[in-house]
């Protein structure tokens, strides 16, 4: 027989509602045990006490990988505010700019450029004095010059010129 496709009940509906009132009657008179979820103890604990200390061991592990990074992300962020201080001091630095300044910086290396460029030419001016060009023969240029220029259309007229 399957319980749950029966067209018959076991008892009549008036017993079924007895019994059920009867059940929960019975359920309902007895004493609902509480289970604590916490105990707190007032009691003043001693000032001191004759007992040891004990040792608390400690328990947690840390995997190297994760260790590593912590000291990585250390040195990372350690470098790049040593970067960004210099930065700093050189772009504070580049503010503070004055005509007077650059000139004093610069003058120095004016006076080397100049130094350089005096004994340069006087190199050059050394060299040109030595070199000695003689020419022996007769010099004759002959240049020949034909020009053969066309110009076709009215309005967009183009122009060839032919030199040979």
């Amino acid at each position: 027989m399957d319980p749950l496709n029966t067209t018959q009940s076991g008892m009549p509906e008036s017993e079924a509602a007895a019994e059920a009132r009867r059940l929960l009657d019975e359920w309902a008179s007895k004493p609902v045990r509480h289970h604590p979820t916490s105990f707190r103890d007032d009691t003043e604990p001693p000032a001191f006490g004759t007992a040891p200390p004990v040792k608390q061991e400690d328990h947690r592990i840390v995997p190297a990988w994760a260790a590593g990074i912590a000291v990585a992300s250390i040195g990372v962020g350690a470098g790049v505010t040593g970067i960004g201080c210099g930065a700093w001091l050189v772009l504070q630095g580049l503010a503070s700019v004055t005509l007077n300044g650059v000139l004093m910086v610069t003058l120095p290396f004016a006076g080397i450029a100049m130094v350089a460029t005096a004994i340069g030419g006087a190199i050059s001016k050394a060299r040109a004095a030595v070199t000695k060009n003689v020419f022996e023969g007769p010099v004759t240029h002959h240049t020949e010059i034909h020009n053969n220029s066309t110009t076709r259309g009215a309005f967009f007229a183009r122009t060839r010129n032919e030199i040979r």
